[in-house]
């Protein structure tokens, strides 16, 4: 299949789903490899993700989305009469702010690095859709990261795109904390 005709396929599928859509699941249905559709991904992106266009492609965790673009906030807000319940508690922004800035991220290790527990507002994130949890293969032990609605609400295609996020995502401190809590859970050897 020519590059134009994956491209079509690719932009069928996202508007038919109306929500984010894996690399597997595309490339399922496209017929092509995984790596082809992050290729097509950033093709979408660089196609749609101009300021005159009210379209834009996010791309989060290997999942691709289309979104509107955020210069149109006001006409939209005006539309759907502002979907949101509310505004979200110091906490709850906290604990969203260290997901997104430190994804994926275990309840244990968010736990540690807040100093309280993070059930409740990991919930309530969940339910808004801010965040989304992934069980680890190894462990079963549920990963949270942000969502691409997350990456719409703040007008971003990427984590990457946060102030600071090559620092703080790599924060030697934050580490050193985490992986205190990864040794404390490992049984002592005798």
């Amino acid at each position: 299949m020519s590059e134009n005709k994956n491209l079509s396929v690719v932009e069928s599928l996202l508007l038919a789903a109306g929500k984010p859509l894996s690399f597997k699941e595309i490339a399922s249905v496209a017929d092509v490899d995984v790596n082809k559709v992050s290729d097509l991904a950033e093709s979408l992106q660089e196609k749609y993700n101009k300021d005159e266009s009210g379209i834009h492609v996010t791309v989060n965790n290997n999942k691709i989305q289309f979104v509107t673009n955020t210069v149109n906030t006001d006409a939209l807000q005006s539309y759907l009469k502002d979907e949101t319940t509310g505004e979200l508690s110091k906490p709850s922004l906290e604990t969203l702010t260290i997901v997104a800035y430190r994804q994926p991220i275990s309840k244990e290790e968010l736990e540690q690095i807040r100093g309280v527990n993070c059930s409740v507002i990991l919930r309530n994130l969940l339910i808004r859709g801010l965040v989304e949890a992934r069980e680890n293969k190894d462990d079963l032990v549920p990963m949270y990261s942000v969502t691409i609605d997350f990456l719409r609400h703040l007008g971003i295609d990427s984590v990457e795109q946060l102030p600071d996020f090559a620092k703080l995502n790599s924060d030697e401190n934050l580490q050193a904390l985490i992986e205190g809590t990864k040794s404390e859970d490992k049984p002592e050897e005798e």
